[in-house]
């Protein structure tokens, strides 16, 4: 089964970021975004399955969008977006992010 999953450890803390909103956009053919799932971080950080019950993956730019400013107190980034391309709708895309107040990365996992 195809889909779209992420994993945020919070590295000021050193422990999984539990009770992050997680937001799925797709982008239009009119390059605007479209929210196609969401989700909050499990106790492991994780949120397994981010496209919404009928939706499918497409070959096309997506962008995950993470409520920053609503999990840490006081924070820089009030949100990270995260854009990626998915070129085989049949695979499984893993975008985890490491966050702190003042930084973040992400890369792809599997």
């Amino acid at each position: 089964m195809s889909g779209i999953s992420t994993h945020v450890l919070d590295t000021a803390k050193g422990q999984p970021a539990q009770g992050l909103r997680v937001m799925l956009e797709r982008q239009s053919d009119a390059a605007d975004w479209i929210l196609v799932g969401e989700g909050i971080t499990d106790s492991n950080g994780r949120v397994s399955q981010l496209l919404r019950s009928g939706e499918t993956l497409e070959a096309t730019s997506y962008r995950l969008v993470f409520r920053t400013g609503d999990y840490f107190e006081s924070s820089f980034y009030p949100e990270v977006a995260v854009q990626f391309l998915v070129r085989d709708p049949s695979a499984n895309y893993h975008i985890p992010l490491l966050l702190s107040p003042y930084g973040y990365t992400t890369y792809r996992g599997s």
